[in-house]
C-alpha cells in the first residue's frame, strides 16, 4: 500500500492564513470596526484595534458598548466558523481562491448572544478569545471573554447561540 506524503507545513500554514484573511476582510462590518485576528494554530484571538471611532464616552473616555458586544459576536462567529471549517481547511476540501474571491461559505446566525459588561473598555487595544462549547450540525453554543492588558482582568464577556448553516454551504466542498 502506498503512502501519500503530507503536505509541507509552509503550504498548509498558507491555505489557513488565506482561509482565515478570507472570512474576516469578506465581512464589511468586520472590516469598519478594525478587527483582525492572530491565528496559533486552531486557536483564534481577536484583535480589535484603538480607533477614536470606537469611543462612546468621550469623558471617561470609554469604548462604546455597542462595539464592545460587536466584537465578543464577531468572535464568537469567526471562531465557531473555523471550528467548523477546520477539517476542510485541513484537507484542502475548500477551495481557498474561492474564497479569497468572495465565494465565502455561510455564517451561522446567531439566535441570542448575552453581553456581561464588567468594566469600561479602555482607549487601547482591546482581545478576545472564544470557546465553542457545543457544536452539533444545526446548532453552537459559544463563550467569549474580552480583555485589554490582563487576560486574567477581562472587561467584558459573552455567551450566545447560533444556528450552524449546512454543511453543503461550503465552497469548493
Amino acid at each position: 500500500m502506498a503512502r501519500t506524503r503530507p503536505e509541507p507545513i509552509q503550504i498548509v500554514k498558507q491555505r489557513r492564513d488565506a482561509a482565515l484573511n478570507a472570512l474576516v476582510h469578506g465581512v464589511p462590518y468586520i472590516r469598519f470596526l478594525g478587527i483582525e485576528f492572530d491565528r496559533r494554530g486552531d486557536e483564534l484571538t481577536g484583535i480589535l484595534k484603538f480607533d477614536d471611532k470606537l469611543i462612546g464616552n468621550p469623558f471617561l473616555p470609554a469604548i462604546h458598548g455597542g462595539v464592545t458586544a460587536a466584537f465578543l459576536e464577531t468572535t464568537s462567529i469567526i471562531t465557531l466558523n473555523w471550528f467548523y471549517l477546520w477539517p476542510d481547511i485541513e484537507s484542502g476540501a475548500i477551495d481557498i481562491e474561492q474564497m479569497a474571491a468572495g465565494n465565502l461559505p455561510r455564517l451561522p446566525k446567531t439566535i441570542d448572544f448575552t453581553v456581561d459588561y464588567l468594566r469600561s473598555g479602555l482607549p487601547r487595544d482591546a482581545y478576545a478569545r472564544a470557546t465553542v462549547s457545543r457544536a452539533g450540525r444545526r446548532y453552537a453554543s459559544v463563550r467569549v471573554e474580552a480583555w485589554q492588558d490582563n487576560r486574567e482582568k477581562p472587561f467584558a464577556q459573552a455567551t450566545g447561540h447560533f444556528l450552524m448553516p449546512p454543511k453543503t454551504a461550503v465552497p469548493g466542498g
